[in-house]
């Protein structure tokens, strides 16, 4: 039984079209969260199959909910987003546990593709 995506992200419009592509192409979405406080919250609540996590985000950012949420799940399974030109940031993202890490702007395959990637 799937659980779903947790889709976090401080921009609604990011979370609505994460949510579009990933409902496009079969997967549930569980819930969503606007900054990394809430990440973890809903995370402890859902328990969800992923994470797909935005970086930069106000009171708690991308890679410091990453670390709480493999506090609480060693095996949590998290995607980052992040902006064009955040290298250093995607690097310590895996570091800090992330599988994988998509570039904004979104391209629908390369979402897909990664999330069927993390979630094999």
């Amino acid at each position: 039984m799937s659980n779903g995506i947790l889709i976090v992200d401080d921009a609604s419009f990011m979370r609505m079209m994460i949510k579009d592509i990933l409902t496009k192409n079969g997967f549930n979405v569980a819930g969503e969260a606007e900054n990394g406080v809430k990440a973890v919250e809903k995370y402890k609540e859902l328990n969800p199959d992923l994470v797909i996590m935005d970086i930069t985000m106000p009171e708690m950012d991308g890679i410091q909910a990453v670390r709480e949420i493999k506090k609480i799940n060693n095996d949590a399974k998290i995607i980052m987003c992040s902006a064009m030109g955040q290298q250093a940031m995607v690097i310590e993202a895996i570091q800090a546990g992330a599988k994988d890490f998509i570039v904004k702007p979104f391209q629908s395959d390369r979402v897909v593709e990664a999330v069927k990637k993390v979630l094999s």
